[in-house]
């Protein structure tokens, strides 16, 4: 299972949100190239970097964040966070991204999404799955579609999508765990790569979604918290590779 730190921008800086809420805004770094470069040191290849700006926006922002990481670490990159357009994503690839995320693009225009999977091959494009209730979250969490989780990645799944994050909107930023029960059903019904998003609050967990058959773990503020150290990290990668 990859380890896939993660790193949410606003205004440049590395900040952290609780269930999506802007206002609950937390900065921990002002420099997040200082905080890529952290993680690179403890052995991690992956970064899952969020422009939350551009989720705002509608729009990307912060490309000018996602070259200078690219650029000045060896991290795979996957980027996201209001990417709408062709031009959005030939931004953020032509900044670094190794991959992208799309989430309310594929609820709102799947014609767009479905697009840029045959343009750019499903290795390149992350279906994102952010749930509330059990219903698809959309445009920074802000609404709740009608669509359901396991139609919804039915849907795509038949389209070709490899790859899904999935966020248990309720978890998110709350330390209080992942959404085992979800994923283990995702896993069971949908056979996909599910990278697990939102609650990881404990090492001890990491195990346990990989154990479940999940392909990635995004871990965001229990490490910005020290619930989770990057040395113990970097000795799980050490052990699963």
């Amino acid at each position: 299972m990859r380890v896939i730190p993660a790193i949410d921008i606003i205004d440049g800086k590395c900040v952290r949100l609780s269930k999506g809420d802007f206002s609950s805004q937390k900065i921990y770094n002002e420099d997040p190239l200082e905080v890529a470069k952290a993680f690179e040191d403890h052995g991690i290849q992956y970064l899952h970097l969020v422009d939350l700006d551009g989720a705002k926006s509608k729009h990307i922002v912060n490309h000018k964040v996602l070259e200078l990481i690219s650029t000045k670490t060896n991290l795979k990159i996957d980027f996201g966070g209001g990417l709408k357009s062709d031009e959005d994503l030939r931004v953020a690839f032509d900044s670094g991204a190794e991959q992208i995320t799309g989430g309310s693009i594929a609820v709102k225009e799947p014609e767009v999404f479905k697009k840029w999977l045959t343009t750019y091959g499903p290795e390149k494009i992350i279906l994102g799955a952010d749930v509330s209730g059990g219903y698809i979250a959309t445009n920074g969490w802000l609404e709740i579609s009608n669509q359901s989780i396991f139609k919804f990645l039915d849907q795509y799944k038949s389209q070709g999508v490899k790859y899904i994050i999935c966020t248990d909107i309720s978890k998110d930023g709350m330390l209080q765990g992942p959404s085992f029960n979800l994923y283990k059903k995702i896993l069971k019904e949908t056979k996909v790569k599910l990278i697990a998003s939102g609650g990881i609050s404990q090492f001890e967990e990491l195990p346990i979604l990989s154990e479940m058959g999940c392909e990635g773990a995004i871990i965001g503020k229990a490490i910005y918290e020290k619930r989770i150290t990057l040395t113990q990290l970097e000795q799980f990668i050490l052990l699963n590779n």
